[in-house]
């Protein structure tokens, strides 16, 4: 496609005519020429807006940006009103493939009642593969605002579902040809639908009425989100990591890829800090939500991982593990270029080498 704008025609074809869900709030949303969206709120109720970008992945990218969004909004206590979405696509893209994504960004916000209120597409060179930065608003009663610094000493820590859920949903997807060499296809089918529960918009609405902080669990997974609401919040933790919920095939695609699955992107689930702890798993766990007590606060600073009940200090949060990935396979990528470019080189100059040869044989 052409560098720039998408055509009017396009961008009606493939973006606008894709979106469906309207919202009372909005007063103006997305058309030609319009550059704002324009929201109203009733009376005690706030503003709470989130951006995150989706570089990782391309074959889930509409859905993911949507729930990334949402759910760091449903931590902070807030429901997702619009998704500003800006994306940043290459030249060889094909409409076919942006319609695609537009579908995937509507179908997941026709199920949480999200309106996209605008946005921006260009076809850029400056990118090789698609790239979004979603900016979500939503509201929430001022009163009922939760920050990830509302931790207090000796609460309950929990988290919902199962840890490394996105990582291990992403590389299912983007791997699934080389997977299929050592799992079955089921086991790879089953966790490439793990992608079709990575909101916590659920888990917030219930968690929100305990809860002192809620945390979504994103880049440098649980131990990421550990150490965020502890230096948030002025607290220490002490964590058992047994009691960590891990699903099989996120630890057997980690021993795989030589992956640390504590430390991997982990959308979908929760980690919510509450003096009622029990009550919310129980709660939970009816609206058929898998919530699970890992540890607890301290009045102290430390952050304390306890493996087999022997004690370790958890470290600040490095590059998340599907990062690591991701890097391993573009230098991969970039050595076995750089050996077909000298293979190729090698090759040129032989060719030269027996022409030279054959006009020497040739000369009179």
């Amino acid at each position: 496609m052409k560098i720039g704008k998408l055509s009017e025609s396009a961008l009606q074809k493939v973006v606008f005519e894709q979106l469906h869900t309207r919202r009372d709030e909005v007063l103006v949303g997305p058309g030609i020429g319009e550059d704002c969206a324009a929201l109203k709120l009733q009376e005690g109720e706030v503003f709470v807006t989130s951006t995150d970008p989706i570089t990782g992945t391309v074959k889930e990218i509409g859905r993911l940006a949507v729930h990334v969004t949402a759910n760091d909004l449903a931590s902070a206590g807030a429901e997702t009103i619009g998704l500003m979405v800006t994306a940043l696509l290459p030249p060889m893209i094909k409409e076919a493939q942006i319609k695609k994504m537009m579908q995937q960004i509507n179908a997941e916000c026709e199920k949480l009642n999200i309106m996209v209120l605008g946005g921006h597409t260009e076809i850029t060179a400056a990118v090789t593969q698609p790239v979004l930065s979603v900016t979500g608003i939503g509201k929430v009663k001022e009163d009922e605002l939760i920050l990830s610094g509302g931790a207090k000493p000796g609460q309950d820590i929990v988290v919902t579902k199962y840890l490394g859920m996105e990582g291990t949903g992403i590389i299912a997807n983007e791997k699934e040809d080389e997977l299929k060499e050592w799992f079955s296809d089921t086991f790879i089918d089953d966790a490439k639908a793990f992608l079709e529960d990575i909101s916590v918009v659920p888990e917030g609405l219930i968690a929100r009425k305990y809860a002192s902080c809620m945390h979504d669990i994103t880049e440098s997974g649980v131990y990421g989100a550990l150490w965020e609401i502890s230096k948030a919040s002025g607290v220490g933790v002490e964590v058992c990591i047994e009691d960590i919920p891990l699903r099989q095939h996120t630890i057997e695609f980690c021993e795989r890829y030589d992956l640390n699955p504590y430390q991997l992107i982990s959308s979908g689930s929760m980690l919510i800090t509450t003096d009622h702890g029990r009550t919310l798993v129980n709660e939970l766990e009816q609206a058929g939500i898998k919530a699970t007590i890992i540890g607890h606060t301290t009045d102290s600073r430390d952050k304390v991982i306890y493996r087999q009940g022997k004690a370790a200090n958890l470290e600040a949060p490095r590059q998340d593990e599907y990062i690591k990935y991701i890097l391993k396979i573009i230098a991969d990528n970039f050595q076995r270029e750089k050996w077909r470019k000298q293979y190729e080189h090698r090759i040129k100059r032989t060719d030269f080498k027996i022409d030279r040869e054959k006009q020497s044989f040739s000369d009179p």
